[in-house]
């Protein structure tokens, strides 16, 4: 999630734990150690494939997490003790802080690995979009009170009742996500489609509307905007994952560090003498995915693939594109330009300076 999101997040769960012994300090402390995890940005790893495969890493690790609580804990315990509350309120209010950010980050679609060092694909719930005002909002509200007003003893209920309104968000979440995938399953079973996998992605700032992935025979996938408010089938756009260009490239570290990070979802295009990688999950949809990468090159149509160090291709924003989805979520008509979106992938755009 977002950086606001993480801190206010901490802030209320620190607040709801030492706020009546810290008051305004809590609320800082919490923000300030929630954020920490997302420290290791500042990592270089030599090129966006790996800074992006090894962001959420060990920082995110449950396990690196706890052991730092500990630390953390028995550190304040020993130079600056408080008669107040005793080492285990202190321990159980830096753990729920420090692990309840990588967990946050499992909901939204990027993946997070949870438990490093090993190495399952990432967890990625996919349930909420990255930025989220219905999650984030109230809880920053509660937040903002608890700053003017210090320790007052009803702001333990409120920021009680603040985290318990962000669980009820993320159990809706699931329970969203669970709906349209069935829907949409039903739908493309319904025209003759062998679903080989899914994946669904909330579009931005709500859960009302999604983007749902479907693999399926002949290395093809669908893709099918549907929401919560639909009455009838979403609209939809089938083409190809081109997967064979993968086997052209090579087996280099960095591309299959990059199928491993998304569970392979991913599609490969040939724009003129480049072979660019796009990551399906994140993004508006095809033509706005928010990951592409430029991994080989050829000196000609019909020449070998040779592998190159990563870097970023050209992305489209669709910040033109963003009334029509907000306009989506309540009105299936007119449907967003799938096709139109689609011509966008083979553009020769170049690489992206980001």
């Amino acid at each position: 999630m977002d950086s606001l999101t993480q801190a206010v997040l901490g802030a209320g769960i620190q607040g709801a734990m030492l706020g009546r012994f810290q008051g305004r300090k809590a609320l800082l402390a919490g923000a300030a150690l929630a954020t920490l995890p997302d420290l290791d940005v500042l990592i270089d790893y030599g090129d966006p494939v790996s800074g992006m495969i090894n962001h959420r890493g060990f920082s995110h690790s449950l396990f690196v997490l706890t052991l730092l609580a500990g630390a953390l804990a028995w550190a304040m315990r020993r130079w600056r003790p408080s008669p107040l509350y005793g080492p285990g309120r202190l321990f159980l209010t830096l753990w729920l802080v420090l692990i309840t950010h990588p967990l946050l980050d499992a909901f939204t679609s990027y993946g997070t690995q949870l438990w490093w060092p090993l190495r399952p694909t990432p967890t990625a719930w996919s349930s909420v979009f990255i930025i989220d005002p219905f999650f984030t909002v109230p809880l920053l509200l509660v937040v903002l009170v608890g700053l003017v007003v210090g320790k007052h003893w009803r702001m333990q209920p409120a920021f009680c009742w603040a985290l318990a309104w962000c669980a009820a968000y993320l159990a809706m979440s699931v329970g969203a996500k669970a709906v349209i995938e069935a829907r949409v399953r039903r739908q493309l079973e319904a025209e003759g489609k062998a679903v080989a996998a899914l994946f669904s992605t909330p579009q931005p700032f709500s859960i009302l509307l999604w983007r749902v992935l479907a693999r399926t025979d002949g290395d093809r996938y669908i893709e099918t905007i549907a929401g919560l408010a639909d009455g009838a089938p979403g609209e939809s756009l089938e083409a190809p994952l081109n997967s064979g260009l993968a086997g052209a490239v090579g087996d280099t570290p960095q591309l299959r560090g990059l199928r491993w990070f998304t569970g392979d979802w991913l599609r490969y295009d040939a724009i003129g003498n480049q072979l660019v990688v796009s990551d399906l999950r994140m993004g508006l949809g095809t033509g706005y995915y928010s990951f592409r990468f430029l991994v080989a090159r050829r000196n000609g149509e019909g020449a070998p693939w040779t592998a190159v160090t990563p870097a970023y291709w050209h992305r489209e924003r669709g910040l033109e594109e963003f009334p029509a989805v907000m306009r989506r979520i309540l009105r299936p008509d007119p449907p967003l330009p799938l096709h139109d979106w689609e011509a966008l992938m083979t553009l020769q755009r170049g690489m992206s300076a980001r």
